[in-house]
């Protein structure tokens, strides 16, 4: 059979694009991957305590992209959760990102009513404070503030988490996380937030659900790519491998998660607790509290960061230094002048995309199709 579109990949970005190709064009395309599995890293399953466990660790959608929201709202009903993150910093639980509530817990009432006073004076509240930009204060108190949240917020865990120190890498990761002037403890400020009522996987088996799609797992691209007839690929998995690695190899961060049943009925006050400064993990999360399970028991999973390596683990975290972005461009470069071949997702582009960000690139891409066939 000769199919309309190949479709290598089938997380986010080629889900999107399949569904939107079948449904809209009605053309039929063909979705392979290479696990056992659809949803990607969104993967998630129910394991034997009736607990929504994300297999590639926790996922919480959240956008300020109404047509965004309302594309993957077609395909589940929400869980209206905000997500709350506490960190251990000094002994204490404190919320994250930093904030104002942060400050009064971790220093004593006067001081930190002299630090809330002067940041009011240099910023305006409910602005978002890059670290860095807070670091290059010329007030000592502020200085010092600064200093203190860096230490204990922001090195340890990336050098955990990247294997680096955040100034060696793109700001723009740094100021994902930014010092928030307010006292909001949402770890996200998106408009819309939740979880899906009946987890992720439930998502992709609903957008592949298409007479025009058709699905094979434990299919690796390699095995298929030349004996398959078809018009058009999209590309979703690593350029670099696609390419056989001409240019080198896209390093990333990968990450093991070690998963522990516990006859109690909760571990821990919320889903997610960070570990900047103790231990070798980043964090432990507790899935019940995602979609506010009920079980006597409970499952947590503690996350420790590793470098990615070929068959052994995962590629998770493009990794956003200069030089590897310079190697990705040689690897763009090289796919330009092929023909009816597209290369969209955070594998492909080498991007550190969020859930929402990876589906609003698929849906412009589909625009893009839609131009091109001039529909």
């Amino acid at each position: 059979m000769k199919y309309d579109y190949l479709i290598v990949g089938a997380g986010l970005a080629g889900s999107v694009l399949a569904e939107r190709i079948a449904t809209i064009l009605q053309k039929n395309v063909l979705v392979i991957d290479r696990r056992n599995h659809i949803g990607g890293n969104c993967f998630d399953y129910q394991n034997e305590f009736a607990i929504t466990i994300q297999k590639y660790g926790p996922h919480i959608f959240h956008t300020n992209s109404k047509k965004i929201w309302d594309y993957i709202s077609q395909f589940t009903d929400w869980h209206h959760y905000f997500h709350k993150v506490l960190a251990l910093i000094d002994g204490e639980l404190v919320p994250i990102p930093f904030n104002i509530n942060s400050l009064y817990q971790l220093f004593s009432p006067n001081y930190a009513k002299k630090i809330e006073k002067k940041l009011l004076e240099n910023y305006q509240f409910g602005s978002k404070i890059p670290i860095f930009n807070l670091l290059q204060s010329n007030d000592n108190d502020l200085k010092l503030l600064a200093d203190y949240i860096y230490q204990n917020v922001f090195l340890g865990y990336n050098l955990k988490q990247w294997g680096i120190k955040p100034e060696e890498l793109d700001p723009a990761v740094a100021n994902r996380v930014p010092v928030l002037l307010n006292r909001d403890n949402r770890y996200f400020q998106d408009k819309y937030q939740g979880i899906p009522a009946e987890g992720y996987t439930k998502i992709f088996e609903r957008m592949l659900d298409n007479p025009n799609i058709e699905l094979q797992l434990n299919t690796d691209c390699k095995d298929v790519i030349n004996i398959t007839q078809y018009d058009n690929l999209i590309y979703t998995g690593a350029i670099d491998e696609f390419f056989d690695y001409e240019y080198g190899e896209l390093p990333y961060r990968s990450l093991k998660f070690v998963n522990k049943n516990l006859n109690i009925k909760q571990y821990q006050p919320c889903a997610i607790i960070n570990y900047p400064n103790n231990y070798d993990f980043t964090r432990i999360t507790e899935y019940k509290h995602f979609l506010d399970e009920e079980s006597n028991s409970t499952t947590i999973s503690i996350e420790y960061p590793e470098v990615f390596e070929r068959g052994k683990n995962e590629r998770y975290y493009p990794i956003p230094k200069e030089e590897n972005q310079n190697i990705y461009e040689k690897y763009i470069n090289k796919a330009k002048p092929l023909q009816n071949i597209r290369f969209i997702g955070r594998l492909a582009q080498y991007r550190y995309y969020n859930m929402d960000q990876v589906i609003g690139e698929a849906l412009k891409e589909f625009e893009k199709i839609q131009q091109e066939l001039k529909i």
